[in-house]
């Protein structure tokens, strides 16, 4: 079947056969050999099982949590809310003694480290590969990833206090907060931005939950949305493994000095931050909101080197599309800036992912959210456990997000397959812009609306 890209006034191509991206000048994509191409399939196939396997398991502990709260006297009270293990310690004790909430946090832990083991996977995947470039890169990721966790049992003076009189917690709100996670992951999972632009808005305004309590539950929200959509993105080839894996450097090490200076700032200071970074993100994007693919793009030293080009099957244009990276290591401090976002406001800072993918090193949007919802997962790990060490992720409300986000990602995953980037684009810029005017006017004490 012979079919022509009428815009970009390119050659007939055929469909499914890896086409030369839309370039100013006459160099061709750098692609895998026949070797390369088996051994990135395998890669991918392997991670797409882990996440499958660790969105799974957490899901089924997590309900089960749920199912045995009726046995248990309370009810689903504000003080019960309050009243969950808060250390390893904790949950193994929890767990000896039938405690729901254990079984809860034990599931919650389980999908934290999914991202963490996918990373391991994939270092044992290049050792066998011989790719001893990405080997140094992902032990690198891994290294931090590890390091984070024990910093984070070391970081337990910020504990939060937090008066039961003050909050409303029962079931109606519990299917609430699922219904809004829901919503949460599809969006998430469509735009890359992992739930947390939704999240913490909706805990904080409309359930009045202390901010420390959003952040962190809205880490796990956007563990469970990178988790959950990116089954689907890995195994269909949309996402760059090899990109998402280089960023992540930049990525975890911000994560973990965001986490660490959320600690040093007010509440509603959070807020007002949280809303001018997303109005700021947003706008690059409207200029571009028509652009289907990049174009002009050549490879640059870096990209060339750790072999960053690839390709993608678009089912909505019914071809493969190869694309070429560019302003690479601009794109690697943005990560970092996307990370330290992501530790200080527990929101994934997908928005900066994206814009740095699509707007800096000018991929294909699809390939920008896909890899941005990879690599939220990691991102939010690396600040996970400090959030855990402090207290800040109760169980009893991030189980309906942990649900109801973990769902609408599959959702979002099979909707983002038959869309556009055009579409994309117009569905991504209104979600961040009616997230930001909402935090930042009740970071002011104004309201919302």
């Amino acid at each position: 079947m012979i079919e022509r890209d009428e815009e970009a006034g390119a050659k007939p191509y055929a469909l499914n056969t890896p086409v030369p991206s839309i370039s100013n000048k006459a160099e061709p994509p750098q692609q895998p050999d026949e070797k390369g191409a088996q051994e990135l399939l395998q890669l991918s196939n392997s991670i797409s099982w882990i996440l499958q396997g660790g969105v799974i398991l957490s899901a089924l502990l997590i309900v089960l949590g749920i199912a045995m709260l009726p046995t248990r006297p309370g009810g689903l009270s504000a003080s019960r809310l309050l009243n969950f293990p808060q250390t390893l310690g904790q949950v193994g004790a929890g767990l000896l003694i039938l405690r729901p909430q254990a079984f809860i946090m034990l599931g919650l832990l389980l999908l934290i480290a999914t991202p963490i083991v996918r990373v391991a996977a994939s270092l044992v995947m290049f050792i066998k590969e011989r790719d001893y470039t990405y080997v140094v890169i992902t032990a690198v990721v891994l290294a931090i990833l590890i390091f984070s966790l024990f910093i984070g049992n070391q970081n337990r003076q910020n504990e939060l206090t937090v008066d039961a009189m003050q909050l409303h917690f029962s079931l109606g709100v519990a299917l609430l907060i699922f219904a809004g996670s829901l919503l949460a992951g599809i969006v998430g999972a469509l735009v890359g931005l992992g739930g947390g632009i939704m999240v913490v808005p909706m805990l904080t305004i409309v359930f009045g939950f202390p901010i420390p309590f959003a952040i962190g539950v809205s880490i796990i929200s956007v563990i469970a949305t990178s988790s959950g959509a990116a089954v689907a993105y890995v195994r269909d080839r949309l996402t760059n493994i090899r990109i998402g894996m280089f960023l992540e450097i930049g990525t975890t090490l911000g994560a973990i000095s965001g986490a660490f200076l959320a600690g040093l700032l007010a509440p509603n200071l959070l807020g007002v931050i949280f809303g001018f970074i997303l109005l700021v993100s947003a706008a690059p994007l409207i200029f571009k909101i028509g652009e289907e693919l990049p174009r002009g793009v050549i490879n640059d030293r870096w990209a060339r080197t750790l072999k960053l080009a690839s390709s993608y099957p678009d089912r909505k244009l019914g071809r493969e599309v190869s694309y070429q990276v560019t302003r690479t290591p601009f794109g690697l401090g943005m990560m970092y800036i996307a990370g330290l976002i992501s530790g200080l406001l527990g929101i994934g800072s997908g928005t900066f992912k994206v814009i740095a993918m699509d707007t800096i090193m000018r991929l294909p949007l699809k390939v920008s959210t896909t890899t941005s919802n990879l690599m939220i997962g990691v991102t939010a790990a690396a600040s996970a456990g400090i959030y855990f060490s402090r207290g800040n992720i109760p169980p009893l409300i991030a189980a309906p997000v942990a649900l109801g986000v973990l769902m609408g990602a599959l959702v979002g995953a099979r909707l983002l397959l038959r869309m556009s980037n055009k579409i994309l684009r117009i569905i991504f810029v209104p979600v961040i812009l009616i997230a930001a005017l909402e935090m930042i006017l009740h970071g002011l004490g104004i309201g919302s609306f």
